[in-house]
């Protein structure tokens, strides 16, 4: 990857997506290194959680030939979710409050 449209951070979050997805960064050893260079551990682990999960559901639309929305339909989403700070403050806040003391045990196998 040797985009003048990126920077080195940005092209080593490149590099480290398209060799987890394709499951070859173990036998490129230097991908890491250079991944390092510009990212913590915690910023690897996810990234690479991340492109997991979008692989994952990549090949979940394409098993099932789930037709992705055009982007009129994507963009009537992104409007209609606004994120209200207030709230999401008020709800966690009511989690905290009402959390229990103790959890019951999970049910053994029988």
């Amino acid at each position: 990857m040797t985009s003048p449209l990126l920077n080195p951070r940005e092209r080593a979050a490149c590099l480290w997506a398209e060799h987890f997805t394709r499951n070859t960064a173990r036998e490129n050893p230097g991908v890491l290194e250079e991944v390092k260079r510009h990212f913590t551990d915690g910023e690897i682990v996810e990234m690479s959680l991340m492109s997991g999960k979008q692989g994952m559901m990549n090949r979940f639309m394409d098993s099932f030939a789930i037709p992705i929305e055009d982007e009129g339909e994507v963009n009537k989403i992104r409007k209609s979710v606004r994120g209200n700070p207030d709230k999401m403050k008020a709800y966690l806040q009511s989690l905290i409050d009402n959390w229990p003391e103790d959890f019951p045990e999970p049910n053994p196998d029988e």
